[in-house]
């Protein structure tokens, strides 16, 4: 997915922060994350990964670095937790996975 064509719904200023992080966590986030689950990643691609989410924050909450607004209370004001967490989140679920006894087969 292009995040040009999603910024239809994610720019708009009449949709409330809250919709927008719940649009952003079902689909611009699984599509950043889609190979992050199952393939070494590497310190300085979670780096560029928080880079890109947080200027993709910014952006649907309309502010820039400019303003000085911390971080956190972006993440706060959308109701999205930190991408990092997530790509653990997923590694871990897909390790269980292959970890089942139904995966011997």
């Amino acid at each position: 997915m292009k995040w040009r064509l999603a910024s239809g719904v994610l720019c708009d200023k009449k949709v409330s922060p809250k919709l927008k992080g719940k649009f952003y966590r079902v689909v611009v986030r699984p599509t950043m994350l889609y190979e992050a689950e199952c393939c070494p990643v590497k310190t300085s691609h979670i780096q560029k990964m928080k880079v890109e989410e947080m200027r993709m924050l910014r952006w649907m909450c309309g502010h820039t670095r400019i303003y000085r607004i911390r971080n956190e209370d972006i993440r706060d004001k959308v109701g999205v937790p930190l991408v990092e967490d997530k790509m653990r989140e997923a590694r871990l679920r897909w390790f269980g996975h292959v970890q089942s006894p139904s995966a011997e087969v």
